[in-house]
């Protein structure tokens, strides 16, 4: 059947999936961004959880109940603090896209919605991030036995026409 590819504008706090990946920071007790509209969303609980969970690798993923959000779990994933990329940052960007995917496929959950991530605070350069998000999303895509349904969820108009780039890019290829 094959795996489908979605862009949305929206807020992915909102968003009725299997989960929802957090753009997390190594903590996992929330900070900015998407990361604190998460929690902030989520409750109190899920901030409990995460104080035994003992952080997060960058690039690596964990995942835990959604507790007050409309989806089923969240997914966190620690992206790269961008430097030149030349210190392996698309790697470790490219690792959390499809950590998050095996983790969710091993879960058996069928729809997952990431956010632009290392896009905020962490400074990625929008376009390389969003190229490599879809890349990396494309390439996992074949080994993925569960998940089918895999959401693009961009925040701002801004994000939203980096990924659109980034996917028409993705096709020509």
């Amino acid at each position: 059947m094959g795996m489908k590819l979605t862009l949305i504008q929206n807020d992915i706090c909102q968003l009725h999936v299997d989960a929802i990946v957090n753009a997390a920071n190594n903590t996992l007790l929330g900070g900015g961004g998407v990361d604190g509209a998460i929690h902030s969303s989520a409750g109190s609980e899920l901030l409990a959880l995460c104080k035994h969970l003992e952080g997060c690798k960058t690039g690596q993923a964990k995942i835990t109940p959604a507790f007050d959000l409309p989806c089923q779990y969240i997914i966190h994933t620690v992206g790269p603090i961008y430097k030149d990329g030349r210190s392996g940052e698309p790697e470790l960007l490219a690792n959390c896209y499809k950590n998050a995917l095996k983790l969710a496929d091993k879960r058996k959950l069928k729809s997952v919605a990431f956010p632009a991530i290392s896009c905020g605070t962490y400074g990625y350069p929008l376009d390389e991030a969003c190229r490599i998000s879809v890349e990396a999303i494309t390439e996992i895509s074949s080994s993925l036995v569960n998940v089918q349904k895999v959401i693009l969820c961009a925040y701002t108009e801004k994000v939203h026409q980096a990924w659109l780039h980034a996917l028409e890019q993705c096709q020509q290829h």
